[in-house]
């Protein structure tokens, strides 16, 4: 097959590495692939992946209808099979483009919600059995559940020195936390804003005389908050109890010098990958420690979760968490194995770059509802552009409100 894969980014995040090791991954199978999408500092993955890359035009709209026209000539001249649109922009781009080809659409949504204006006959891949279950059963194309994938062999554990490279001679390493994340209002922030205070409340030799330090990796819109509340922290115990890296265009070296990894979606599935003991993060004082009695909940709602917790006890349920992780090494050594194990069995890229290979295929082989039909596209067509005229209206409302959520469909979990 000859597939064209449109990330809806090239900045740090979880949907976009999905897209582009997926797309090395169906290469790797024996598929023509090329990525396409706006510059970024995830290009140099693409390429390193060795997969082509095509520089799509800026667009000053969502979706653009420049970016529209771009992508109908390339798709034309490549003769292009299947355009898989990653999020709600690419996924109407692709479906416009693709009007009156051959070229079949499929669409990607690692948000915690799916779009209601996406096309109904658009195959869709979402990442939990719950999101599968909000969407509307009776839409003509199917939809699909692929879990986060990570790529087991490039993400493992590694020999860490006995201490870290800034370290003082004399000073006892730091057990450390680590949370790699954007650093955004939606979904993250509360959780990043509790976590620094509850690191800040162990006491500096929680065990064998190391204190507890955590290490932020990461950029976004929310940066100064996070940065002033570290400080305060920092400022509080007299050390560093935090410390914020910034974006690494390579995160794995953060996650492999973690002893607990804090995180949630695709993140937290990467740092299970290195062997590290998890706390899933959510939304509304939401932590808790995955586990053989835990994993349960997190497979059917995916790595996150809403809680009921205020401020202070979500804080103080979290402190108690790391403190009881960071007293136990040997607990620690466990449930990195088994995290190891379960990402390895069921989260592996190469099994779910087997089960897109069977959505593309049944998208190929599926009678062409609504393009093939004049009677239906056009329909279909009004519906989609109805729907999405009434969201930007929505938008445009509440950002005049100045209540609009930068991150939409992530700060309206299904």
């Amino acid at each position: 097959m000859k597939v064209l894969v449109h990330p809806h980014s090239m900045e740090l995040g979880g949907s976009q590495l999905n897209a582009i090791e997926l797309a090395g991954a169906l290469r790797d199978r024996g598929h023509d692939v090329v990525v396409y999408s706006e510059p970024g500092p995830l290009v140099a993955q693409v390429v390193a992946l060795g997969l082509e890359h095509v520089e799509a035009p800026r667009g000053r709209s969502c979706p653009s209808p420049a970016r529209v026209a771009h992508l109908r000539r390339v798709l034309r001249e490549r003769g292009i099979d299947v355009v898989h649109g990653y999020e709600w922009p690419p996924i109407l781009e692709a479906y416009a483009a693709t009007s009156g080809l051959s070229t079949r659409t499929v669409g990607t949504v690692m948000s915690m919600a799916v779009a209601p204006f996406l096309p109904d006959s658009v195959p869709l891949v979402v990442g939990t059995e719950r999101i599968r279950a909000s969407c509307d059963p009776h839409r003509p194309a199917p939809v699909h559940v692929i879990e986060p994938p990570v790529d087991v062999a490039a993400n493992r554990p590694v020999h860490r020195s006995p201490r870290g490279t800034h370290a003082a001679p004399d000073a006892p390493e730091p057990l450390e936390v680590v949370v790699v994340c954007r650093l955004v209002p939606e979904l993250k922030l509360e959780g990043l804003l509790t976590a620094i205070d509850a690191v800040s409340d162990l006491p500096v030799d929680t065990v064998e005389g190391r204190p507890v330090r955590l290490t932020i990796v990461g950029d976004g819109a929310a940066r100064a908050q996070v940065e002033e509340r570290a400080a305060a922290a920092n400022d509080r115990c007299g050390r560093e109890v935090v410390r914020l890296l910034g974006a690494l265009d390579d995160p794995r070296p953060a996650y492999a010098a973690a002893d607990v990894a804090l995180g949630m979606g695709g993140s937290a599935l990467r740092a299970l990958a290195f062997g590290t003991p998890l706390v899933v993060q959510g939304e509304q004082g939401f932590f808790e420690l995955l586990d053989v009695g835990t994993l349960p909940y997190f497979l059917q709602r995916g790595f996150y979760g809403v809680g009921d917790r205020t401020a202070d006890e979500a804080r103080a349920h979290l402190a108690g968490i790391l403190a009881d992780l960071a007293g136990d090494p040997e607990r620690r050594a466990l449930l990195g194995a088994w995290g190891r194990a379960l990402v390895v069995g069921r989260f592996s890229l190469e099994r779910a770059a087997r089960l897109q290979e069977r959505v593309y295929a049944a998208a190929l082989a599926a009678p062409d509802v609504g393009h093939g039909r004049r009677t239906s596209a056009v329909s279909t067509a009004v519906a989609t552009a109805g729907r999405l005229v009434a969201y930007k209206a929505e938008q445009h409302a509440a950002r005049l409100r100045r209540r609009r959520a930068r991150d939409d469909f992530n700060a309206r979990p299904a």
